[in-house]
């Protein structure tokens, strides 16, 4: 599917035991493209561990048929029912686990991070989430469910974090900032 050596396709995955949202993105220097958006569905299984089966047999299957370089996954949040927490754990770990299975690096992302790499807040809704998306990446929202968009959101997410040209420069000290940057310090 790659063309340029400099381009990466990304894997993001929003998982869930009744809907796990996946979202591929190509990205070819700082412009992201989309290539992929679906879901899951994991409503036609009664039994938890079924739904984690198929959670890594569709998670290998997507890398299969995309070849993603890289796994940006949504790190489950806390909420008060600490069941919820765990089942929605190893649906994460069915995905990193088709991941790893594959050889991809992974990358994991508060909802919180990947909702404000999106839209500038933290606290933002599913619906805010996907319009963003859809003005960003120029798709339409037709029949696609939030909980796609969540998993794409964790892919634009994560080529956010890398493409960032702040973070190209690290500094290991003031001196070396200033040694490294002589036009920005004033004397």
């Amino acid at each position: 599917m790659k063309s340029d050596p400099k381009e990466r396709i990304i894997l993001g995955i929003d998982p869930g035991t009744t809907i796990t949202g996946y979202g591929v993105i190509k990205a070819s220097g700082s412009v992201p493209e989309l290539v992929a958006i679906g879901a899951i569905d994991l409503t036609a299984f009664d039994d938890h561990y079924l739904k984690l089966k198929h959670i890594f047999e569709r998670t290998s299957g997507i890398i299969d048929e995309y070849h993603p370089d890289e796994l940006a996954i949504e790190a489950p949040f806390y909420g008060k029912n600490v069941q919820s927490m765990l089942k929605l754990g190893r649906a994460q770990g069915a995905a990193i686990a088709a991941a790893l299975n594959r050889s991809l690096p992974i990358f994991e992302y508060a909802p919180r991070k990947i909702k404000m790499s999106i839209t500038g807040q933290g606290a933002a809704s599913k619906e805010q989430v996907a319009a963003m998306l859809m003005n960003i990446l120029k798709f339409n929202l037709q029949e696609i469910k939030l909980d796609a968009t969540d998993g794409l959101a964790a892919a634009l997410c994560h080529f956010y974090q890398t493409n960032n040209p702040s973070q190209a420069k690290a500094f290991s000290s003031w001196k070396d900032f200033m040694n490294k940057n002589p036009k920005r310090v004033k004397k």
